[in-house]
């Protein structure tokens, strides 16, 4: 069954170029197209897509702020948010609103389809390169610290190894890269991954990085053992 996808933009040549280059593909089907976040919510949910990507800076309703309803919906959509600049204020408040990634306007059209199908199957699309690029830009800014919504205690659910992996997670290190830190294989730290996102109730590793400079933890020294 095609993964289906709508399209939100208010520029409606952009929004036709990627709807077209999406809908060419077999395993993808454009069900619909929006120029603003208000009509995104509405029609998404009469249509029910699996995936929307979405544009952050739309009249009446914003990218963020249609990303959080959609979100906050049971059996919600996963929203791929579309920004001009890699470093654009609103792109971390996307995220936080429970955006599964993001990807520059002037994407090649390969890395779109394959970041739609990324999301579509429940993993996020934020590059270790770009998550760096996020915690640089969350550093130098006011959300610096431990924000006062967050609990520290949820981290006590976590094993000791749980731990070390999402510290590596928020600094930006991939799954090979984690596994060359820590000694174990890449398959252990899938493991380790999907147990901590479980036993955190969180989405995916761009919920964990944020649920981590949340909590101001830094990356941890790598262990002995």
């Amino acid at each position: 069954m095609p993964v289906t996808v709508m399209v939100v933009d208010d520029q409606s040549v952009v929004r036709a170029g990627f709807a077209a280059v999406i809908d060419a593909e077999p395993d993808l089907t454009v069900v619909g197209e929006a120029g603003d976040g208000a009509t995104a919510v509405r029609m998404a949910g009469e249509l029910a897509p699996d995936v929307i990507v979405m544009d952050v800076r739309m009249p009446e309703l914003d990218g963020i702020a249609a990303t959080r309803i959609l979100t906050g919906r049971e059996g919600g959509p996963r929203v791929l948010v579309l920004t001009t600049f890699d470093l654009d204020a609103y792109v971390f408040d996307a995220l936080r609103a429970g955006a599964s990634g993001f990807l520059l306007k002037d994407v090649q059209a390969a890395e779109l389809l394959h970041s739609i199908r990324v999301v579509a199957a429940g993993e996020s699309v934020l590059a270790p390169s770009a998550t760096r690029r996020l915690i640089g830009h969350y550093a130098a800014g006011p959300h610096t610290g431990h924000r006062a919504g967050a609990d520290a205690g949820v981290l006590d659910r976590l094993t000791a190894r749980e731990h070390f992996v999402l510290a590596l997670i928020a600094s930006g290190l991939n799954n090979t890269e984690i596994a060359g830190e820590l000694g174990i294989t890449v398959g252990t730290v899938k493991s380790h991954v999907n147990a901590l996102l479980r036993k955190l109730g969180l989405r995916d590793r761009v919920q964990a990085t944020i649920l981590a400079y949340d909590l101001g933890i830094t990356r941890p020294n790598p262990p002995s053992a």
